[in-house]
């Protein structure tokens, strides 16, 4: 596929300094990018790749001065990071446009409904009355179970496995090798000191433009619905318990974990392998540090918590500068006693 600098500009809704007739065929880095190549310019740390760069078209910010020559056609808009992800997003739309049918073999259930323009990978199960909506991907070696919903132009890639009655929205993407509805980790422990399973009789909801990373859990609920709300942005290796709820546009980083019955607000920000345990409550666009244990709910909206425990993240900093001078503070502390002994020596002396 061929796009010349003038198509590109009208996607991104950018201002076309050079040759609108460029044309680029591939993507690269600026760095790397060669002739009838697209890059673009975000941090300026890569700044004076601008002038060397090889790429036929490079998207740069509107406000971009220049300190010399620049031989590509440039494309300025107000974010260029956000302008490259639409493009990219655009892109990869026309690549999946171009998947549809149904391979072989598959095992497709008599009752499943599936809508128009789908592609189903080679073996895929698809269980009785799953509802698939229309121009869905799901890729080879997909399992979804019975009474599983998948809206509108959703993408389940290889190896993702959706139990029974869970509820997919629209514009889901859910990477390689993830579990939805694991049953909740609930077991009640009895007398003899053995465990007895809790039965998890509920389901995974997940609405629309949520993204899921690759090898991640979401358990199903013990009874109603483990959530994730709108626009949430899960990375690789997380773990979700059952009836967790995770708000709209919140985002979670690789190998975190969050425990049974807690409530994420929105746009929450949670760092790699932070802990969080179960029946409290985020507040919404809190901030949590990777590697935090968050053991109580976070009340105030906007509220930065590191460590763990995890406390207010400003007084975390102060406290681990505290900690770092602890060496010093106990040799001060030494000379201060012995100081005082050799005074109160001197003063005992006739």
């Amino acid at each position: 596929m061929q796009f010349t600098a003038a198509q590109i500009a009208l996607i991104i809704n950018a201002r076309v300094e050079g040759n609108p007739d460029a044309v680029v065929n591939s993507f690269g880095k600026i760095e790397e990018a060669k002739n009838g190549q697209l890059a673009f310019l975000a941090n300026p740390k890569y700044e004076d790749y601008l002038y060397t760069t090889g790429a036929s078209v490079i998207i740069v910010n509107e406000t971009q001065e220049l300190k010399g020559p620049v031989n590509a056609t440039m494309l300025r808009v107000l974010d260029p990071y956000s302008a490259f992800a639409t493009l990219l997003a655009k892109y990869q739309e026309i690549v999946a446009q171009q998947m549809e049918g149904i391979q072989e073999p598959t095992y497709i259930a008599k009752t499943a409904v599936l809508g128009s323009k789908v592609y189903v990978g080679a073996f895929a199960y698809i269980g009785e009355n799953v509802k698939v909506g229309n121009n869905v991907k799901i890729y080879p070696n997909v399992y979804i179970g019975n009474n599983v919903t998948i809206g509108d132009h959703s993408i389940l890639h290889p190896g993702v496995r959706i139990y029974h009655d869970c509820v997919v929205g629209n514009h889901v993407s859910i990477h390689a090798g993830t579990v939805i509805g694991s049953d909740g980790f609930g077991f009640a422990p009895q007398a003899d000191g053995s465990f007895k399973k809790v039965p998890q009789i509920g389901n995974v909801v997940i609405e629309d433009n949520v993204e899921i990373g690759a090898n991640s859990a979401i358990d199903r609920a013990t009874m109603g619905s483990t959530l994730i709300k709108s626009g949430a942005k899960l990375d690789n290796l997380i773990q979700v318990a059952h009836n967790v709820e995770v708000g709209h546009n919140t985002v979670i980083a690789a190998q975190a974990g969050v425990s049974g019955s807690t409530k994420i607000g929105n746009n929450v920000m949670i760092g790699g392998q932070a802990g969080i345990v179960g029946h409290i409550q985020i507040a919404d666009n809190a901030k949590i540090n990777a590697q935090s244990g968050v053991s109580k709910s976070i009340k105030v909206p906007h509220t930065a918590v590191t460590g763990s425990p995890a406390f207010e993240y400003t007084s975390a900093l102060r406290s681990q500068a505290v900690t770092r001078n602890l060496p010093e503070l106990e040799k001060r502390i030494i000379e201060l006693e012995n100081l005082v002994r050799q005074l109160l020596i001197e003063k005992a002396v006739p």
